[in-house]
Parts: structure tokens; C-alpha cells; sequence
């Protein structure tokens, strides 16, 4: 399968436009869902949303920085794996499914053993997840896991969508230009939920939210300490994506558009700095998690919601199950 060529309506190449018309704009179909709680080896838990009736191979399905259900590709694109024939179950990173985690730790870009231990649990219990969809901070934890693991991966396929290759730069991207309307959205959702956890068990942190203005500071005071990086250069560092695409053996398609104001452009992946597994699907418009290449304002149909299961059925027919 060879990526469509995507090509939305003039209306609709600026970034900031195909960013934002999602979020405000696409109708989130009603799916009947039952959750599951699954406990880690560490005392914390990981909460699934599984939707209701699906058969055929488990797709999981990460979110993005601070995403949630109600994010605006989550329900659709698990409507969309349905009608394809396959079985979707998001999985909610720690503490964003409502409740907040246990431990102090929090879930982060680069936390690719939550990743592994719930695909152990679920294959333990007979439900072997055959492929992932890994969106943005999601995309992101995606390819690190699929690039540390290598052959070994408990995967046969994956698709990672607007992936914040390099961290460093995306935190620095995000403070400029128009690219701060997003930085502030982000920075009020976790100082919010940094409040709410930390109002039921006492934080190991002396910091004061008040003086904290970007994604950079947040990691800094928050995110590292909290989850052992020397600080947020050092998470960075360690955690972004870009390094490990050469090691990925798993059939991926990595669907992101230059002009994501999330990014720079010179932070897309080239041909040579990927392995053997990874097709990519670099897109000159599409925006943040956008790609919305209706004609008219009133739809919302998405090239993810074309390419994702396309490219699934596709190599899953081909992959021997995993024992």
C-alpha cells in the first residue's frame, strides 16, 4: 500500500487550521466501551477503554500530552479500526484516565515499560495485541519501544502520527509564534492535574506552578524529578524518538506533515534515518494530529482514518501471529 496523496482544500493548508478544526469541529461518534484496570508489578495501574463488540486482532491505541477518551481522534479512530475489522482498546497513560495515579511518578514521552508490561499482561491473559496506533507524545513512546526492542517487539505492526521527534525541539517550537496558544492549553492541563494528584498524597517536589511558563520549565521541576532524569535536558535526551527509528524492524508507518506546529521541518525523519520496518507518509500539510482533508466544513473526513487500518489489514494478513 502506498500512502494517498493528501490534499485539502485551500481552506484548510494552514496549520493552526488543521490543528485546531478537529478539536472544535469533528462530531466524536458514540461508542459502547468497557474499561479494565490492569496492576503493574510497581503498586500503580494502567486503565483500558476496550470498545464493545469488536472482534479480530487488538489495536492499542496511545494518546497524546495529556490526552483523554475526549480527545478529538481517539473515538473516531476506534470507530474507524470497527468497521475494519478490528478490535481497538485505548490505553490511558498513568493517571490520565480520570484518577490519578498512585505512585509519584507520571506517565512521560519516553515510558516504554508501561508500554511492555501491559502487552505482557494482555498477551498472558490470551488477548496478544497485535498492532498499535501511537498518536503524537503516543507516537513518540510508539517508536522508542519499537526501536529498543527491536525483532523482539510485542508487535507486528504500528502507525505513529505527529511524533515530536526530537523533544528538545519541540519544546523550544512550541514557544514561539502561534505555536504558544498550544503551549499555554498544555501548561494549564498539567498544573492542573499536577494540583489534583498531588491534593491526595504529598509531593516529593518543592515547586511553585505559579513560576513555571513553558513545556521546558515544566519537565525541568516536574517531569524529571519526578521521573528520575537529571532534568529536562537530560529526558530529552534519552527520550526522544529520532535515534532509535534505525533499529525499528516492525512493518510502521509514520504518518506526520511539515508544516506540524508542534515541529520544525528539519526534525522529519529522512529515508536513511529509518530502518527496515518504517514506511514513511511525510505529508507538506496536515498541521498537529490534523489531516482533515474534507471540501467541505460541515465533514471531517481524516487521511488517518483512510491510511491507519489500510496499513494494519494489510501487514497483519501478512504477519505469522505472535506465539
Amino acid at each position: 500500500m502506498m500512502p494517498t496523496p493528501f490534499a485539502p482544500p485551500f481552506w484548510l493548508r494552514n496549520p493552526h487550521i488543521q490543528t485546531l478544526w478537529p478539536k472544535l469541529f469533528r462530531p466524536l461518534p458514540a461508542l459502547p466501551l468497557w474499561r479494565e484496570r490492569l496492576e503493574l508489578a510497581d503498586g500503580d495501574f494502567i486503565d483500558l477503554a476496550w470498545a464493545s463488540g469488536g472482534s479480530g486482532p487488538i489495536v492499542l491505541i496511545l494518546h497524546g500530552l495529556e490526552g483523554t477518551l475526549r480527545s478529538h481522534y481517539a473515538l473516531p479512530i476506534m470507530a474507524t479500526l470497527l468497521r475494519a475489522g478490528l478490535q481497538p482498546v485505548f490505553m490511558h497513560l498513568r493517571g490520565c484516565s480520570g484518577e490519578p495515579n498512585r505512585l509519584p511518578r507520571t506517565y512521560h514521552s519516553g515510558a516504554i515499560e508501561d508500554l511492555a508490561e501491559v502487552l505482557t499482561l494482555l498477551r498472558a491473559t490470551g488477548r496478544s495485541v497485535a498492532a498499535a496506533i501511537g498518536f503524537s507524545l503516543g507516537g513518540n513512546l510508539l517508536l522508542r519501544y519499537l526501536g529498543v526492542t527491536g525483532s523482539s517487539a510485542l508487535l507486528q505492526a504500528a502507525v505513529a502520527v505527529s511524533v515530536p521527534f526530537v523533544l528538545a525541539d519541540a519544546a523550544r517550537r512550541l514557544e514561539q509564534g502561534g505555536s504558544r496558544i498550544y503551549q499555554h492549553y498544555l501548561m494549564t492541563r498539567l498544573k492542573r492535574a499536577y494540583r489534583q494528584k498531588f491534593t491526595a498524597m504529598a509531593s516529593p517536589l518543592r515547586v511553585d506552578l505559579n513560576r513555571i511558563y513553558t513545556l521546558w520549565e515544566y519537565d525541568q521541576w516536574v517531569t524529571a524529578p519526578l521521573n528520575g532524569f537529571a532534568g529536562a535536558d537530560d529526558y530529552y535526551a534519552r527520550c526522544s524518538s529520532l535515534g532509535y527509528l534505525k533499529d525499528i524492524t516492525v512493518p510502521t508507518l509514520i504518518l506526520h506533515s511539515r508544516d506540524d506546529p508542534f515541529m520544525y521541518p528539519h526534525n522529519v525523519p529522512r529515508p536513511d534515518q529509518v530502518g527496515p520496518g518504517v514506511r514513511l507518509a511525510i505529508q507538506p500539510h496536515g498541521g498537529h494530529v490534523g489531516f482533515i482533508e474534507s471540501r467541505f466544513p460541515w465533514r471531517t473526513g481524516c487521511l488517518i482514518d483512510r491510511l491507519a487500518p489500510a496499513f494494519l489489514n494489510e501487514h497483519l494478513a501478512a504477519a505469522d501471529p505472535l506465539p
